[in-house]
């Protein structure tokens, strides 16, 4: 396994012997900014004869997820919804042609530790099939995978009453004002920052300079009209963003 900056493609044909359980296959891309998280998923369902599922290439930051989606043309991507570069939503946005493809769409599902509503809705309206959260057992992912391949739509169970509430009318789901005001890139500097990370590993993070999350900062603090960071972290944890 890799973290460096470039993509990762594996190998892997078609013309493989089929698969345990039907013979069926799946071809998948991993994209999570956390290499041993990475690790862990592809040990526990990359085992192809076992569960059908073939790891065909892994990525950590938004520019290689889509470098390598398209390279590669999985049928079905596990995707993180908080990535360098912009979050899952911009790997979504950036692989729209991608999943219209009607003779061989690329499908998303996402893999999150995060329950937040706004992150479920979100990646939801970007475009992908499911959101299942992190503590998911190896074999309900096997399965969730080959739903999405079908075209199913799959969500942990507490997370579907969110899409439910959020598409029930033709009216713009309720929305957090204070949160609507920030940019993508200061919200993903305010969870970074009130999960405790310090300003150099959010720029580490994030591929920016700290000078830039200091400015972030600022602007996060002066939107939300908080005065320091231990509030701001009182303020992300009452809103479950953590």
């Amino acid at each position: 396994m890799s973290d460096t900056n470039d993509p990762v493609e594996s190998g892997g044909s078609a013309g493989e012997a089929p698969a345990a359980g039907g013979g069926r296959r799946v071809r998948v891309v991993l994209v999570d900014d956390h290499r041993m998280f990475r690790t862990g998923v592809q040990a526990e369902i990359g085992e192809t004869g076992r569960t059908g599922v073939e790891v065909v290439g892994e990525a950590a930051d938004v520019d290689q997820a889509v470098t390598v989606i398209t390279a590669t043309r999985p049928e079905v991507v596990l995707l993180d919804v908080h990535l360098p570069g912009g979050g899952g939503v911009e790997v979504l946005r950036r692989c729209a042609p991608l999943m219209a493809d009607a003779e061989q769409p690329v499908r998303f599902l996402a893999l999150s530790v995060s329950d937040a509503a706004e992150d479920v809705i979100g990646v939801i309206r970007g475009g992908a099939r499911g959101y299942v959260t992190k503590t998911i057992t190896g074999t309900d992912l096997v399965d969730s995978i080959f739903r999405v391949q079908d075209g199913d739509a799959v969500f942990s169970p507490r997370l579907a009453g969110f899409v439910l509430d959020a598409f029930a009318s033709t009216d713009a789901p309720p929305v957090d004002e204070d949160m609507d005001r920030l940019t993508q890139r200061e919200r993903e500097v305010l969870r970074l920052i009130a999960r405790g990370y310090a300003y150099k590993e959010i720029a580490k993070q994030l591929f920016i300079s700290v000078k830039t999350v200091e400015s972030h900062v600022s602007a996060v603090l002066r939107k939300l009209q908080l005065s320091n960071r231990h509030e701001l972290t009182r303020w992300a944890t009452a809103r479950r963003l953590v």
